[in-house]
């Protein structure tokens, strides 16, 4: 049971570290990865520096199929989806192969800006964790990817200086690692892991900071942003007595926070519950089951999508355990799980995101999950974030969630948009921008301000939280308001009276400090289109190549685009194509898949089900599906072509073929026209002539 923790040793890290073992160079240099891999050593000279890969996603350290184990076979894994220039033909390569990184006895993993972006999923620093890494270096490091790493007791540094140390084979002090790190981060590495650190914080043997707000209780209250309100609010001040909350709180401070909701889905739950059986005791029962949810969402199109070789590779059936695993646990813990719809062969009842804003969010809340795009809920003044498999399996041991409170920056969107402009423009717009392109925003909170932003439905709101992943922020957030009063009314039936109580003084101070005011204006943003291999290569679409980009498939959908609003874009776009004469173009496959069954009784009771099947488009019931590879939409080969209104691109997300992000109207659009194009309310599709067919 849980308070047998009370009666373990939690020894620490000793006081200095030796590495051995070699250190591997993630370049973009397929040759060179190979020739390490082979067992040639490489110098970091300034060149090779110079070359090393930036912007590594968790999609390339461990893609998703990858993600259907959760043991130590991850170990064989690490990096088979990482993207390099080959040499000879100067396209992309993949040049590691199953068990290569294990078998060449890497101690260190070296890469270049914002190492480990995108998906919050721990199985990327678990898998090189088990094969053999102890030490990843970056010139930045993103935020989940970090604290995964700190929690599972891989170390981290920004410091290239240390692998001259690491290759003589130094004893390193401990300390080195320890330097501008927050007491609670210092005392995590010293115990080597966040479990062993909350066992000896249970104990009674650790120490937290106090609160700046009760270390000094005459201080004046500062101006605070909204998401510092809810952090005060929510600061275990005293675990012993149980109280929770603190007049005010600063960017800096580090603690420990209460949490209101805990989610996982079946990509996550198997591994933390796993851990929380070996650790805890297959006995024990988490703590208030009642804030905790599960979904199954990911993986309930992948027979859909999985080719035959992987099938017979007894992938699917290794993938069906995460299934299976979480529903046993979620049964034996009495959790709330979202599952498969019954009477449906494929689907599930909803994706974790959308169902959080649904049904649960509220302002003022703190809610984790394990999914990058948890900021969804940040539509309605909540802070909402994404934490690792052992962040979210020690919230069910103590309820609260570790953070270093992140500074804020803040988006103003001012002026009038243009009537084919939607959020995902907004956000291609700011991904663009030389503050996130160039990292500076990693670990921030963004929050979304000014008329342009007021003007927009929590549902295009949740667009905008939603992509604070690719931001590579902490979380996104819009201040609550009268259109936040009228979502909780009109979508959950909540008394006008309570709603109104919620919102009242969920908005920032206006004196509140921010690290950087990005101003954007709405009319000068046109339809946007991101580049394949990134969210942040974003053009306007008329400024794209004179030939016209071809697709093959068109994609609507995921949670960032499978809402009420989305699904009300893309009838729009088909309603005007019908009265022209058309339907999706016969090049093109299009899928619409919207995020809950509640989005899928909106469009029948629309009348859209009848609509997008007469338009040629497929719809498909809720899920994540193509948006991470486990579904229909998903490109077969490198040289098909997709558009999407999912939230990210990177290498492999969607399959091997060349992925394009645009907004619900450019995309709908985009099936019609056969190729990359935007839409303009009265302005007809101009589609392009069908292919011929090829000879045989």
């Amino acid at each position: 049971m849980i308070h047998d923790l009370l009666e373990r040793t939690t020894p620490e890290r000793p006081p200095t570290l030796r590495f051995d073992g070699r250190v591997l160079y993630l370049v973009d240099d397929a040759d060179l990865v190979r020739a390490q891999l082979a067992g040639r050593d490489l110098e970091l000279t300034d060149h090779l520096r110079a070359g090393l890969r930036d912007q590594i996603s968790t999609d390339e350290i461990t893609p998703a199929y990858i993600c259907y184990f959760h043991d130590e076979t991850l170990g064989e894994f690490p990096y088979l989806g990482l993207s390099a220039n080959d040499p000879r033909t100067g396209e992309p390569a993949f040049p590691v192969t199953r068990g290569s990184v294990k078998a060449g006895g890497f101690v260190c993993s070296v890469a270049g800006k914002r190492r480990g972006k995108g998906s919050s999923r721990e199985q990327s620093p678990y898998a090189e964790l088990m094969a053999g890494i102890r030490l990843v270096v970056g010139e930045s490091i993103e935020r989940i990817y970090n604290e995964n790493c700190q929690n599972l007791g891989i170390l981290t540094s920004t410091d290239f200086g240390i692998i001259d140390r690491v290759l003589a084979r130094e004893d390193i002090p401990l300390e080195v690692f320890l330097k501008g790190k927050d007491p609670i981060t210092r005392q995590i590495i010293e115990y080597g892991g966040l479990f062993e650190f909350n066992v000896a914080r249970l104990q009674g043997n650790v120490e937290l900071p106090p609160a700046k707000a009760s270390a000094d209780p005459d201080a004046s209250a500062p101006p605070m942003t909204l998401a510092e309100k809810i952090f005060a609010r929510h600061l275990v001040a005293d675990a012993a007595r149980g109280r929770v909350g603190v007049p005010w709180v600063t960017p800096g401070e580090a603690g420990f926070f209460r949490t209101d909701i805990r989610f996982s889905h079946e990509y996550v739950t198997p591994m933390a519950a796993i851990f929380f059986e070996e650790k805890v005791g297959a006995d024990a029962r988490v703590v208030d089951p009642d804030s905790i949810l599960f979904f199954r969402d990911h993986l309930t199109f992948l027979e859909k999508a999985m080719t035959q070789e992987r099938i017979e590779q007894g992938l699917l059936a290794v993938a069906n355990e995460l299934e299976v695993k979480q529903r046993t646990f979620a049964e034996r813990q009495g959790i709330r799980l979202y599952g498969e719809q019954k009477g449906h062969v494929l689907g599930s009842e909803a994706i974790c995101h959308s169902k959080i804003l649904e049904d649960y969010a509220e302002p003022g809340m703190l809610i984790i999950g394990t999914d990058s795009h948890t900021p969804h809920a940040g539509a309605v003044g909540a802070i909402a974030f994404g934490v690792g498999t052992t962040a979210i399996f020690n919230s069910w041991i103590t309820k609260d969630v570790r953070v270093r409170v992140p500074p804020t920056f803040k988006v103003v969107i001012h002026g009038k948009p243009r009537g084919n402009v939607t959020a995902k423009d907004y956000m291609l717009e700011i991904l663009r921008h030389p503050y996130v392109r160039d990292g500076h925003a990693i670990g921030q909170i963004i929050e979304y301000a000014g008329p342009a932003v007021e003007a927009l439905s929590v549902d295009e709101r949740a667009t905008m939280t939603n992509m604070a992943a690719e931001v590579g922020a902490f979380t996104g957030i819009v201040g609550a308001d009268a259109k936040t009063v009228e979502f909780l009314v009109g979508e959950r039936g909540m008394e006008r009276s309570h709603a109104e109580a919620l919102v009242q003084g969920m908005q920032s101070d206006p004196d509140a400090h921010y690290v950087k005011v990005i101003e954007i204006d709405a009319s000068s943003v046109r339809p946007m289109v991101a580049l394949p291999g990134d969210p942040g290569n974003g053009l306007f679409i008329d400024e794209l190549a004179d030939e016209p980009v071809r697709i093959d498939i068109a994609y609507a959908g995921s949670c960032t685009a499978g809402k009420k609003e989305d699904m009300d874009m893309y009838a729009r776009v088909f309603r005007a194509a019908r009265d022209q004469g058309l339907t999706v173009h016969p090049d093109v496959r299009c899928y619409i898949q919207c995020g809950s069954i509640e989005v899928r009784e909106y469009c029948r009771a629309q009348g859209y089900l009848e609509l997008f099947e007469a338009m040629g488009a497929t719809f498909i019931e809720p899920g994540c599906g193509a948006c991470i590879n486990a579904g229909p939409g998903v490109t077969a080969s490198p040289d098909e072509v997709s558009v999407s209104s999912q939230n990210r691109n990177f290498p492999g997300r969607s399959g091997p073929g060349q992925l394009y992000l645009a907004s619900p109207y450019s995309v709908a659009a985009s099936a019609v026209a056969g190729f990359v194009t935007d839409w303009t309310p009265g302005k007809p599709i101009q589609p392009v002539a069908h292919r011929e067919p090829q000879p045989t």
